[in-house]
């Protein structure tokens, strides 16, 4: 298969599941104790794992393309981190000396770290989790925007979706100069499915658990 029919069809692919994960993210009721603040408290987690993620992966990354790109992801990610610290400051909520890693990596995160060979990484992360990130973060703004917050709602439209778009975007890019064989599209393929399993399953687990729906990305 050439590279531009395989990402073609891992795009489509992963487009199922994540309709399945963005009607799954809405399909239960707002809680009362389902705000806003709330949800940017678990965002911060997300950025920060993101932004572990990428740097992790930079000192074993041969390719200088994907390591350009992983690096320009983590700066993006520590960005959005700072800029949902300032807004829950805004918001009333002061996080300087709140550590999101508290409890611990999430089993994706830890998954991820120890994932090996670049184009499973470049897969798992910037194709698939950058997508995921856009379906949730678009949820999220749409909620924060129901809510009548505008502020949040904005911050999420006009800068870090764009951001999360671009890391997906040379996701894609990395992937047809990388997938170019059998083995690399079947690690590749597989790579990118656990990613969506865990995310749907973590999802339910929250959403179980603690009630949490409608949470952004990364």
């Amino acid at each position: 298969m050439t590279p531009e029919a395989f990402v073609a069809e891992l795009d489509a692919q992963n487009e199922i599941a994540l309709a399945r994960i963005r009607e799954a993210s809405t399909a239960c009721e707002v809680g009362p104790d389902l705000t806003i603040t709330k949800l940017l408290m678990l965002a911060l987690k997300n950025e920060l794992e993101a932004t572990e993620c990428a740097a992790a992966w930079l000192p074993t990354t041969p390719e200088v393309s994907v390591k350009l790109a992983l690096a320009r992801q983590a700066g993006d990610e520590a960005k959005h981190y700072r800029l949902i610290q300032k807004r829950l400051a805004e918001l009333g909520v002061e996080t300087k000396n709140h550590d999101p890693m508290a409890g611990g990596k999430s089993p994706l995160l830890t998954w991820l770290v120890g994932l090996e060979g670049t184009v499973a990484r470049v897969a798992a992360g910037q194709f698939t989790r950058e997508a995921l990130a856009i379906v949730r973060n678009d949820e999220f703004a749409k909620f924060a925007r129901a809510q009548g917050d505008e502020t949040t709602a904005r911050l999420y439209e006009e800068i870090i979706q764009p951001d999360e778009t671009h890391h997906h975007e040379l996701g894609r890019r990395l992937l047809l100069e990388l997938a170019t064989t059998d083995e690399a599209q079947s690690a590749a393929r597989e790579a990118s499915k656990r990613v969506l399993a865990m995310a749907e399953e973590l999802q339910e687990i929250a959403r179980l658990k603690m009630g949490i729906s409608r949470a952004p990305g990364c």
